[in-house]
Formats: C-alpha cells, structure tokens, sequence
C-alpha cells in the first residue's frame, strides 16, 4: 500500500509539472506566431532602406569612407531563459571561432541575454551583458540599450565595425552578419543610370541618417530573428519534455494499477484463507449440535 501511494503522489507531481510544460509550449508557440507577422514587416523596411542607399551610392559613391574602422564588436543575441536547447552553446562556440581570428585587443563583445552570458562566463569577458527580451514587447527596451552601449563603445574606440551574431529560424547554424559600416556591399557597384536622387541635404550627412535609419531597423529585425528562432526552439524541446513525462506516466499508471491488482489478490485470498479458518472451526469436535436444542 505504501510503495503505491508514494507511486500515486508521484504521478500527481508528474502530472502538475506536465502541466506547467504545456503552458510554457503554448506560450512560446503563440510568440512565434506573433513574431512571424512582426518580421516579415521589418524585412520590408531594410530592404527599403536598402534599396534606397544602393540608389544614392551609384551617385554618390564618395561618400563612403574609405578606410575600415580599427576596432570590431560583435553583438551577440542570445537567450534570455532556457529551455531551449542548444541555443547558447553554439553561440559561444562560434563566437570563440571568431575571436581566434582576430586581434583581441582590437575587438569587444557585447552579449545579449542572461543565459548567453552565463555561458560565455569571463573566456571571453564581454564589454557589456544586456538581459535581452522574453517577449516581443521588450525588444525596443532591448534594442534602445543596445544603442546606447554602441554610443559608449563608439566614444571609447571611435568608428566601430559591428557584426551581429545571432540565430535565425530557418538556419542550423548562427549567422554572423556585419551592420556596420553600413552598405558595404553597394561599393564599387555598376555606374548609375537614370537621374540622381534630389536630395535637400549634403549627400555625406544624407548617408550618416540612412545609415542610422538602416542600423536601427536591422537590428530590430535581428533581435525578433532570434527571439523567433528562440521560441521554436524552446517549442520543440518542449514537446520533447511532454512526450519523454507522458510516456513516464504511463509507465507509472501502469505500475499503479499492477500494485493495486497485487492487493486485491492479496485481499481475496486473506478473505478466502479466513473463510476456510472459519469452516476449519465449525467442523471440530465439540463444535457440533447442541444436544438439549438440536440441530
């Protein structure tokens, strides 16, 4: 009776902390929903941004500067909770790739995420640990003390080469982008055609605000990335989590009701051993007929 009541209690806290799995899943499905509709709205904008420098740059091709900043951070988003499986760790293990290939003394992090920067631990140091976003909601917190931390490291160092590490969705593996200097990938590009956009600024002032406009909307669109990538992840492993407790529970219940059968077994035959004791007693001698009232 003991072992089957302690197995009893155990499938009543089985059963609450499966419950507590499944809102947790549910909650991270729904902010994959969310973020799914967010995104695809920001990745208009950059494009837009986008596109509008690579306008401007196939006239203005000067105002690009010429020689690379000295000093590169990389930003790196990772997570703020757990449950979600690996996420951090092959953040880590590609920050650790990059960083051998480049001057430590010319390069700084800044880690985004509680549980990112747990893991990072002081191998490398980072400059700054953001606590990052558990909900879509929090990201523009987020994004503003990723600006401001920008503004300080730019102060110290001066012109910054940034590169975000981050997860994306529909990628295995994390992906290393570089943000600044912005629009790289416009230089040198075809000779223009058509007529040169009418600006009513200088055109290198022009570029610093698109730069900034651009700067600000990518990496918005990288932090709900990896929030995205995030809760899929934590769905999925999630789910896991309710299929491995599920299966413990069955085999629990099973054990449950085999106990419960080996003690009505044990029951019919203390009932049964009891009859026969009594049978046993009413067939001995002197427990016969009373001779004076009969039978």
């Amino acid at each position: 009776m003991t072992q089957r009541r302690q197995l009893q209690d155990r499938l009543v806290r089985l059963g609450e902390s499966g419950e507590i799995i499944r809102s947790m899943k549910n909650l991270a499905f729904m902010e994959t929903r969310k973020l799914d509709r967010l995104i695809e709205h920001l990745r208009g904008v950059v494009r837009q941004i986008d596109a509008v420098a690579a306008d401007f740059l196939a006239f203005h091709p000067e105002t690009l500067p010429a020689a690379p900043p000295s000093y590169r951070v990389y930003l790196v988003v990772g997570s703020r909770r757990g449950f979600c499986g690996d996420f951090n760790e092959r953040l880590a293990a590609r920050l650790q790739r990059e960083l051998m290939e480049t001057d430590a003394a010319q390069a700084g992090v800044i880690a985004v995420g509680h549980k990112l920067c747990l893991r990072l631990g002081a191998d490398p140091a980072p400059e700054a640990q953001l606590e990052g976003a558990d909900v879509a909601e929090e990201i523009p917190s987020v994004l503003r003390a990723i600006v401001d931390e920008l503004d300080r490291q730019r102060k110290r160092h001066g012109v910054l080469a940034l590169s975000v590490l981050y997860h994306q969705a529909a990628a295995p593996e994390p992906l290393l982008e570089p943000l600044l200097p912005p629009f790289e990938a416009h230089r040198g590009q075809s000779p223009p055609q058509g007529f040169a956009p009418l600006l009513n600024l200088a055109p290198r002032d022009f570029l610093l605000e698109l730069g900034e406009q651009y700067l600000f909307a990518a990496l918005h669109a990288v932090l709900c990335e990896s929030l995205l990538a995030e809760s899929e992840r934590r769905v999925r492993h999630l789910d896991g989590a309710v299929r491995h407790l599920e299966e413990q529970l069955a085999t629990l219940q099973r054990r449950v009701q085999r106990l419960r059968q080996e003690e009505i077994i044990e029951e019919i035959e203390v009932i049964l051993l009891n009859a026969a004791q009594f049978d046993q007693a009413d067939s001995a001698p002197g427990h016969g007929p009373d001779p004076v009232r009969g039978p």
